[in-house]
């Protein structure tokens, strides 16, 4: 089994090795959150706070439950296991998104192309920068039409 350190690695080991093996490659998830009421955690809060000095502040916060995702791709055939471990909400949530992609390969379906949609995204914004400049500018020439808005209507004084 391979620890692997980032989630950059993982993810790219990984379709590496759905491409490799579709059928038989699987990718498991797990997610835990470590229950504060249990004995096991007690007793590690207890070690924890003799080793700080046995002093334990009145005012302190509760402690907070650090959950951890493991994710673990494994193909039975050559015995290949690529496991990574977070516990950082941020990382969760990309590596979450990015098992889609993943999927996609157990699946045997081709990639999206998604560069080629952000190509036609841009095209489309910097005409759209360049129709705004052009108002702008037209804006600018006549002095009566100011397309800026926050003017109207003002509102009536309630009656007493």
């Amino acid at each position: 089994m391979v620890l692997l350190e980032t989630s950059d690695e993982w993810q790219r080991q990984s379709s590496l090795l759905l491409q490799a093996r579709p059928t038989t490659a699987r990718i498991t998830v797990k997610y835990n959150v470590p229950n504060l009421q249990s004995p096991k955690v007690q007793k590690a809060i207890k070690r924890k706070g003799d080793a700080e000095g046995g002093k334990k502040d009145v005012a302190a916060a509760p402690a907070v439950p650090k959950a951890v995702l493991c994710l673990k791709t494994y193909d039975p055939e050559s015995g290949v296991c690529l496991q990574f471990k977070t516990d950082r909400a941020a990382e969760v949530g990309r590596l979450i998104t990015g098992l889609g992609r993943l999927g996609r390969h157990m699946a045997a379906l081709p990639q999206k192309t998604e560069d080629a949609v952000m190509e036609d995204v841009a095209a489309v914004e910097s005409t759209a920068v360049q129709d705004q400049a052009a108002t702008t500018t037209t804006d600018k020439a006549q002095p009566g039409a100011s397309g800026a808005g926050g003017g109207g209507k003002k509102k009536k004084k309630a009656k007493k």
